[in-house]
């Protein structure tokens, strides 16, 4: 089983617009039988976080082998702002708290900006 979520609050967009994004990796890892539970978590949680500004489009990816492997693909369009307010916002700190129900650890995070588009 595959899941996918998409959320984009911008519409279409020129490549140049986003190839000045910045795309956030976030990798979890759900305690074991906890995957359906961290999936319906983040999905509550990207409802509230796609209302922030800067906040372009958030993909939620879960391995199709195994369901306590998630992945969200996010892009932002200031990564300043993902950096210190996005980081610090009541929803998010509310996660985290309630995180410890369902996730194995803290997620791994990456930030990517976008060095060519192929379509």
């Amino acid at each position: 089983t595959c899941i996918f979520i998409g959320c984009d609050s911008s519409g279409k967009q020129s490549d140049t617009i986003e190839s000045k994004n910045t795309i956030v990796l976030v990798k979890y890892k759900a305690q074991p039988d906890k995957g359906s539970e961290a999936i319906s978590e983040l999905t509550k949680l990207i409802e509230k976080v796609k209302l922030e500004p800067h906040f372009k489009k958030i993909t939620l990816h879960v391995d199709s082998k195994d369901n306590t492997n998630i992945l969200l693909y996010e892009e932002w369009g200031d990564e300043s702002y993902y950096n210190s307010e996005h980081m610090n916002t009541m929803h998010l700190k509310e996660f985290i708290a309630i995180s410890r129900n369902f996730l194995a650890g803290p997620p791994e995070i990456s930030l990517w900006n976008v060095e060519n588009i192929f379509k």
